[in-house]
C-alpha cells in the first residue's frame, strides 16, 4: 500500500489513480487525497501508521501516535488490529495520546473515548497499558488545571508527536478545539458548542445526557505534531471540508490552521470532498469533458447561480461563468438550453412503474411490464413512508405488486418512556406476563450504561412493527406483502451496532430471489446520524453482487431515494415523482401512524423540525427548484437517482 509520502509526492497532474485522486487547485490550501470509499482510505492511513511503527521499531525508538475517536477512524482501526493478527505488526513500541474526552464521565461508562479507544483497538493489540494515555474524565476540577499540564508535559517527554489522527467536527473543531479556540493552545478544559452536543446525541440517547464539557489537546499541541492526517467522511462533513481547506484562516474554525502546518494531509471520500470547487464546478478551475451529465451539473448551477430559468440563459451567461468551452462545443445558447430543458423535463413521471402503451424512449422507467413486481427496502420501519410515501402510494394505485422490506427493527429508537407505557398498557389488561413485569422492572431500573434486554428490545421491535403495519393497510398494501428481516447487524441494543454479515447479506439475498422484483428502491442516503442507511444499504449492495448472475436480474432496475437528512442535488435527480396536495396530505398521515417516532424523537439531529415536517419542507423545495429552472410548477416531488450494478 502506498505511504503518504510517498503519494504527496506524485504530481498534481495526477488524477484518480489507484491509491485515490491527487489533483489539486490554487483554491485549495491543505493537501488532499480524495478517495471512492472511506473504507479504502482508511486502509490507506493504516498502512502509513504501520509503516512508521514499522520504521521506529527498526531505529529501536519509541513511535509517538496521538490518536482520535468517533466515527471517522473506527475503520482504520480495524485494519490496524487485523494487521496485527495477521501480519504480526506489533505495537510494543507504541505510545499513544488520545485527543481529549468528555467531562465530567466515568472512564468505563461505555460512551466514555476511554472506553472507545479499548473497545476498538487497546484490547485487540499488544500495547503496554502503561503507554497509552487518554485524558481522565473523572478528574476533580481542583485538580483539572495541572492535570492538563502535566499531560503537555507527558508528550513532550516522550519528544513529540510523531503522528496525528485527526477528526474533524461540523463546527470545525479538531479535537475539542472549539470555534474562538487559539492558534497555541494547548490541552484544557473546554465548554462543547451546541452542535457538537447534537452531533453526540445518538452515542448518548439524547442531547440532555451529553456532557457540556471536555477535556483537549490545543491547537497548539496538535500543530507540533510532526505528521498530521485529517479523516472526513459523508456529506454531512463537505462544507466544512471546503471551508477548512478553501477557506481563510480563522479561530471561528480551528481546523484551518492547518494551513500553516507543512506535512498534514486531509483524506477525503467523494461524499466529503463534493463541496470542494474542483468537484463542485471543476469548469471554473479546469478544462472539461463535457458529457452530458457534467453539462447537466454545469446548466443546474449556472440557472440557479444567476435565478434564471434554463430557457432564459445567454451566451454571456456561460461565457462570463467559466463555461465558454461547452458554448464553443454546443454552438450557442439557445441549442444548449433546449437540450437541457428536454433532459430536465424527461426526469419528471407520475408513473414511477412506468406507463404502460406508452412510448418509454424519454421516460425514467420503462413500459414494460406494465404490472411490475417492486420492492421497496426501509431501513427504518418509517423510511418507506417519510421518503417516498408518494411514490409508494402512486405504485400501489397503479397496480403493481409492491412489497415492503423493513430492513431493521428500529428498537433503539424508541424510547424507554413509550416502552414503558405500552408494557404498562399491557398489564392494565391483566395480562399475566412474568415477561411483562421483567421488562417494567427493566426499564424502571435502566441507568445510563444499560443496555436494554432482549424482551425490551423485543417489546420497542414490536412497537415499531406494528406502527409500520398501520401505515402500509393505510396505504393500501396487504400485511403479506410487508417483510421485517430484522438484520442482525442492528440487534446489539446500543446505538453502536455491529459489522455486516454474510447472516445479513444472505437474508437480503433470499428476500429479493423469492420476490425477483423488476424495480427495487433503496434508501441512498449516507448522512444519516447514526450509520444504519449505510450499512442497510451496503447489504442491498451486497446482495445485488451475489445475485446478478441470475437471469432476472437483467430486467431489475434499482432506485435510490434519500430520506429525512438531505435530497438529491437537482443535476442528480433521474425520476422525480410529483405528488399532488392530495398525496401530500396521505402521505403525511401515513407518517403519522409511526407515533413513537413522532413527538421528541431519539435522533432528531441538528434539526429541530418533526420528520412530517422537514420532510414536506423538502419535497417543496425539491418541486420549486424544478419550477425556478422553468418546468413545471407541482405542491411537491420525491427524487431518485438510478443506480447502476
Amino acid at each position: 500500500m502506498t505511504p503518504f509520502s510517498t503519494l504527496k509526492s506524485i504530481s498534481k497532474k495526477t488524477t484518480h489513480q489507484q491509491a485515490g485522486q491527487f489533483e489539486e487547485t490554487r483554491f485549495e490550501k491543505i493537501h488532499n487525497v480524495i478517495f471512492k470509499n472511506s473504507s479504502e482510505a482508511s486502509i490507506v492511513v493504516a498502512h502509513e501508521i504501520a509503516t512508521l511503527i514499522r520504521k521506529k521499531e527498526s531505529e529501536k525508538s519509541p513511535c509517538v501516535l496521538g490518536l482520535a475517536t468517533g466515527s471517522s477512524p473506527i475503520r482504520v482501526y480495524e485494519e490496524l488490529v487485523r494487521m496485527h493478527k495477521e501480519e504480526g505488526l506489533s505495537f510494543s513500541n507504541v505510545i499513544t495520546f488520545n485527543l481529549d474526552e468528555y467531562t465530567p464521565i466515568d472512564p468505563h461508562d461505555i460512551q466514555s473515548y476511554y472506553y472507545f479507544m479499548h473497545e476498538h483497538l487497546f484490547n485487540h493489540i499488544d500495547i503496554l497499558p502503561e503507554n497509552t494515555h487518554i485524558p481522565n474524565g473523572a478528574i476533580q476540577p481542583e485538580d483539572l488545571h495541572q492535570y492538563c499540564i502535566d499531560y503537555e508535559l507527558k508528550i513532550k517527554a516522550v519528544g513529540g508527536l510523531d503522528f496525528q489522527l485527526l477528526g474533524i467536527g461540523r463546527t470545525g473543531h479538531i479535537g475539542f478545539n472549539e470555534p474562538g479556540s487559539h492558534f497555541n493552545s494547548g490541552t484544557r478544559s473546554i465548554t462543547l458548542n451546541h452542535v457538537t452536543r447534537i452531533d453526540a446525541a445518538s452515542d448518548f440517547l439524547g442531547i440532555s445526557n451529553v456532557p457540556r464539557k471536555a477535556i483537549t489537546m490545543g491547537v497548539g499541541t496538535i500543530r507540533n505534531a510532526k505528521r498530521i492526517v485529517l479523516l472526513a467522511w459523508g456529506v454531512n462533513k463537505a462544507t466544512i471540508v471546503q471551508n477548512t481547506l478553501e477557506g481563510d484562516i480563522t479561530s471561528q474554525m480551528p481546523a484551518t490552521y492547518l494551513q500553516r502546518h507543512e506535512n498534514t494531509t486531509v483524506i477525503l471520500d467523494e461524499e466529503a470532498s463534493s463541496e470542494l470547487t474542483r468537484i463542485k464546478t471543476p469548469w471554473l478551475v479546469t478544462s472539461c469533458i463535457w458529457d452530458l451529465a457534467l453539462q447537466k451539473k454545469a446548466i443546474v448551477w449556472l440557472s440557479e447561480l444567476l435565478g434564471k430559468s434554463v430557457l432564459k440563459l445567454t451566451d454571456n451567461d456561460y461565457n462570463n461563468n467559466g463555461m465558454s468551452s461547452l458554448l464553443a462545443e454546443e454552438g450557442n445558447a439557445y441549442d444548449l438550453n433546449v437540450k437541457m430543458f428536454n433532459t430536465l423535463q424527461h426526469t419528471i413521471t407520475g408513473w414511477p412503474g412506468g406507463k404502460p402503451k406508452a412510448d418509454d424512449s424519454n421516460r425514467p422507467e420503462r413500459a414494460v411490464p406494465s404490472k411490475k413486481r417492486v420492492l421497496i427496502f426501509s431501513p427504518h420501519p418509517d423510511d418507506d413512508v417519510i421518503s417516498m410515501g408518494g411514490t409508494f402510494d402512486r405504485l400501489v394505485e397503479q397496480g403493481h405488486e409492491v412489497h415492503i422490506a423493513y430492513q431493521t427493527s428500529g428498537n433503539i429508537a424508541v424510547s424507554d418512556e413509550e416502552a414503558l407505557k405500552f408494557a404498562e398498557v399491557t398489564k392494565s389488561l391483566q395480562i399475566q406476563s412474568d415477561i411483562i413485569e421483567d421488562i417494567i422492572t427493566s426499564l424502571k431500573s435502566k441507568n445510563s450504561n444499560s443496555v436494554d434486554e432482549l424482551n425490551t428490545r423485543s417489546l420497542k421491535g414490536m412497537i415499531r412493527r406494528s406502527e409500520s403495519l398501520a401505515a402500509t393497510r393505510y396505504m393500501g398494501l396487504p400485511d403479506a406483502h410487508v417483510h421485517f428481516l430484522d438484520l442482525p447487524f442492528y440487534e446489539t441494543g446500543t446505538v453502536k451496532k455491529a459489522n455486516l454479515s454474510k447472516k445479513d447479506i444472505d437474508i437480503v439475498v433470499n428476500l429479493i430471489d423469492f420476490i425477483k422484483p423488476h424495480q427495487i428502491y433503496a434508501a441512498g442516503d449516507l448522512a444519516d446520524p447514526h450509520g444504519t442507511h449505510k450499512v442497510c444499504l451496503d447489504a442491498i449492495f451486497e446482495a445485488l453482487a451475489v445475485l446478478k448472475p441470475k437471469k432476472y436480474m437483467n430486467d431489475c432496475w434499482v432506485w435510490l431515494y434519500r430520506g429525512a437528512w438531505h435530497e438529491w442535488e437537482s443535476h442528480e435527480i433521474e425520476m422525480a415523482v410529483p405528488m399532488s396536495p392530495d398525496q401530500v396530505l396521505k402521505k403525511r398521515h401515513a407518517i403519522f401512524f409511526h407515533q413513537s417516532q413522532k413527538d421528541g424523537v431519539m435522533f432528531q439531529g441538528d434539526d429541530s423540525r418533526e420528520f412530517w415536517v422537514r420532510v414536506e419542507d423538502r419535497n417543496r423545495l425539491t418541486a420549486k427548484k424544478y419550477n425556478d429552472l422553468g418546468l413545471a410548477d407541482y405542491a411537491a416531488i420525491e427524487a431518485f437517482k438510478r443506480y447502476h450494478f
